[in-house]
């Protein structure tokens, strides 16, 4: 059976269509583990984060030098204490033991450590640092899904025994989501303007992961033609390059409605991408729900209203314009939406905003 072009989570190569993920990534990001340092990677949501951390992780566990683990604390989403973010990150490496050998696993707590929140998470990766018989190097994926407090104390307790890093706490950690590290006081309360990667300021490097060019849109519907003999045109394939802008999940998506939901069977050209885009913008999937979610921010509309208008940025800030930038609504030097397709759903969503507000006033 043939693979397919995904739309859904992370890329499994046995079902799916993938690029090489580890080209994705930048060309010094090993020397990162293997110099002992702490690193962010950031990507909007669903461009192939979990995929290519996860095949870094595969890579450097069959290296044999280091324990990894990797991990998602999804589970903990909108925690917001204290004592839930050290909960939802300890539990999440548990899960993920058995990635190790038995030499390697995490030592049990101690029934006390729960009742001290504020230092429980380094003094369960410290013991489990000076008992394991490898470095351990651990990648925490989703880390981002912690709020408030919650978020706050997993970085400062991460730092707190940086210092004593590799025999007593992790040789290395990346953490990643869709925002860089330096929004992370932002979404737990904190001044908006942070100046500082402040509070996890022990980073070495912030890295994200690039959309696909034209020559990788290529080089992933040429697997499909390998597989099933069906070709995509070079008109097809510059059409979805206009479309998405490179964006990994759109790119899949419109493949994927062209083949599994129009069932078209002949050399796909630009027609036919061009019906998938009117299909995927009608149909308004979970990628748009949660890209447009984000459009209630302020700091969001700051930025993309005077951008939709033609003007130039103007109530925002550099901040609030890199901060679109990671979450891939704009690119460019100079700011533009990020691609056809966000075009149009965009001020769709701001004007639906707008116009439930004035159903408001009115009294409807």
């Amino acid at each position: 059976m043939a693979r397919r072009f995904n739309t859904a989570h992370a890329n499994n190569p046995a079902d799916h269509y993938t690029l090489p993920p580890l080209e994705r990534l930048p060309a010094d990001v090993e020397e990162l583990v293997h110099g002992k340092f702490y690193f962010v990677l950031h990507a909007p949501r669903q461009s192939g984060k979990t995929t290519t951390v996860a095949a870094l992780a595969d890579k450097l566990r069959l290296d044999g030098r280091y324990a990894v683990l990797f991990c998602s604390i999804e589970a903990g989403r909108d925690g917001t204490t204290v004592a839930e973010g050290a909960n939802a990150v300890i539990l999440a490496l548990q899960c993920a033991s058995d990635q190790l050998r038995d030499n390697e696993q995490p030592p049990r707590e101690p029934k006390a450590a729960k009742a001290e929140p504020t230092v429980r998470l380094y003094r369960f990766l410290k013991a489990w640092a000076k008992a394991c018989k490898r470095p351990l190097v651990l990648f925490v994926d989703e880390i981002d899904t912690l709020q408030d407090a919650a978020l706050i104390t997993v970085l400062s307790q991460l730092r707190m025994g940086y210092a004593e890093r590799p025999k007593a706490f992790p040789h290395s950690v990346c953490i990643f989501g869709m925002r860089d590290v330096r929004d992370y006081k932002v979404a737990s309360g904190g001044t908006p303007n942070l100046g500082t990667s402040s509070p996890f300021n022990i980073k070495r490097e912030s890295l994200t992961l690039a959309t696909f060019t034209r020559a990788e849109i290529a080089a992933l519907y040429a697997q499909h033609t390998a597989e099933t003999g069906q070709p995509f045109t070079d008109a097809a394939i510059d059409r979805a390059l206009f479309w998405t802008g490179g964006q990994p999940h759109l790119v899949n998506a419109l493949a994927n409605d062209v083949v599994a939901k129009q069932k078209w069977t002949g050399a796909v050209d630009a027609p036919q991408i061009d019906a998938a885009k009117e299909r995927i913008v009608l149909q308004w999937g979970t990628h748009f729900d949660s890209l447009m979610a984000k459009l209630r921010e302020d700091r969001v509309r700051r930025v993309l209203e005077p951008i939709l208008a033609g003007s130039e940025i103007g109530g925002g800030d550099l901040e609030d314009e890199r901060y679109c930038r990671d979450l891939g609504l704009i690119n460019g030097d100079y700011g533009e939406i990020a691609n056809a397709i966000y075009r149009e759903v965009i001020p769709r969503s701001l004007a639906s905003s707008y116009q439930r507000r004035l159903r408001v006033v009115q009294g409807q």
